[in-house]
């Protein structure tokens, strides 16, 4: 009896609706859908593409075409469709949008190169073997010029930005390998991997400051673990350069008027008379040549007779 009951219950229950497919043009949400904003002449990264910035404008191009829900198209997710496809028109139009917006950030020499490309994964794997092969000669710069780089006339975060510059275009081409075992990774190889690029970077930030940071990069060297390096730069910007020490007003009076003092020790110059050979005068002022003044006294006999004889 029970079980007719709920057999008759059951049957009074409504299916529920089936989901209903919407369409593609009209769904934020689906790669198909484009904005009536978007045009093809938008320019989505910059700056554009040239011979030597590849990892950057692919990492900025695949950044965009997520934000606008089309990195299906260079990824191979999403494979260019038959003519007789019911979406082969959503497909074109979407990928002819995609195509437009990667050639309008190429440089105009690699641009006439890829123009007759129908496909936006084709062009974008164009692009991947053409310039990623190059890789080796770019990490070879970027860790010479990161061991090399001093800090120099910059200010302190002038330094650190051109470091982190470099080390983050580094790390871009060499990424840390995680762990693909099927079972849950133990040996944490990939954090300590981590560390090590840590403390390389914190030595060659290090390394590249000014003398007076000695103190303080001495310090930070003989830490141990090392201190990571967006700590490492709290502890140098944090550090106060004391200024020279003024000099005395004694000084700044002494450097500051015209007449130099004479060095102690220096003998004063002998005045002798051409006249009568004596010293402490001059024939200017020679009473032998001028006259005695009245009332003076000789005491020389000999000079006095030689003075009435002249």
């Amino acid at each position: 009896m029970a079980s007719d009951q709920d057999s008759d219950h059951d049957s009074e229950i409504p299916e529920s609706p089936k989901t209903k497919v919407t369409d593609p043009t009209l769904n934020p949400r689906d790669p198909y859908y484009l904005h009536p904003g978007e045009n093809p002449g938008a320019t989505i990264v910059s700056p554009p593409l040239d011979d030597n910035n590849y990892h950057n404008w692919s990492k900025s191009m695949r950044r965009a075409l997520t934000s606008k829900n089309k990195i299906s198209f260079i990824n191979g997710r999403i494979n260019k469709t038959s003519l007789t496809d019911d979406n082969y028109e959503l497909w074109e139009h979407a990928n002819n949008m995609v195509l437009s917006w990667i050639n309008r950030t190429l440089s105009p020499h690699i641009a006439q190169s890829t123009i007759c490309f129908d496909s936006a994964f084709e062009l974008w794997e164009d692009l991947r073997e053409r310039f990623k092969k190059g890789n080796h000669f770019r990490f070879c710069d970027l860790l010479r010029e990161i061991h090399s780089i001093q800090q120099g006339d910059r200010t302190l975060s002038a330094y650190f930005t051109a470091l982190k510059i470099l080390w983050d275009a580094l790390e871009d081409l060499r990424p840390t390998p995680s762990c693909s075992c099927p079972n849950p990774c133990t040996c944490d190889l990939a954090r300590a991997v981590r560390n090590y690029k840590h403390m390389e970077y914190v030595r060659c930030f290090l390394k590249g400051l000014n003398d007076n940071y000695h103190n303080i990069h001495t310090h930070i060297l003989l830490l141990d673990p090392l201190p990571n390096i967006i700590r490492v730069y709290s502890l140098i910007a944090q550090q106060q350069i004391l200024p020279s020490p003024s000099p005395s007003p004694t000084v700044l009076a002494t450097s500051g008027s015209n007449t130099k003092p004479k060095p102690k020790g220096t003998p004063k110059a002998i005045m002798v008379c051409t006249n009568c050979h004596k010293t402490n005068h001059t024939i200017d002022t020679c009473y032998f040549k001028h006259g005695f003044s009245p009332g003076y006294r000789n005491n020389n006999p000999k000079s006095a007779s030689e003075t009435k004889a002249a």
